[in-house]
């Protein structure tokens, strides 16, 4: 089964728009996990009560996860508002990081990042099962 870490812009996305097109939470194979500083951001940078209770009604189908202070390994070229990310799916040991972040992630994408594939969500649903190569080239 893959887990699968949601970054906020993806949470945030599913919940902006009723029919976001955003169908993670329908893959089989997948167990979908965040963290609460991950929720917030989402939460923050929504406008309305209905955007938040969809929101929250996603993140009730999503696993929340511990908050890591491991500092993040050297070589790893991320800004400070994106290390808790990757450092709370290290720590909830996340196959997959899901983020729409072309500027910090998009170095990453299509790569194994200390054993997560950092992938746009269109990979994820593209790829299924898991078995494919997605778009970006995942290994």
């Amino acid at each position: 089964m893959r887990r699968v870490f949601l970054d906020a812009n993806v949470l945030f996305s599913a919940a902006y728009r009723r029919d976001s097109g955003l169908r993670l939470w329908d893959l089989p194979e997948t167990r979908l996990l965040t963290s609460a500083y991950t929720a917030e951001e989402a939460r923050r940078n929504l406008d309305l009560p209905e955007q938040r209770t969809r929101l929250d009604a996603l993140l009730d189908r999503t696993l929340l996860v511990a908050e890591s202070t491991v500092p993040v390994p050297e070589g790893i070229d991320l800004p400070e508002k994106d290390q808790p990310i990757l450092k709370a799916a290290l720590a909830a040991n996340a196959t997959h990081l899901v983020t729409g972040d072309v500027r910090d992630f998009g170095r990453y994408f299509g790569r194994r990042l200390l054993g997560i594939l950092i992938i746009l969500p269109a990979d994820l649903i593209r790829s299924r099962t898991g078995s494919r190569r997605s778009r970006t080239g995942s290994r």
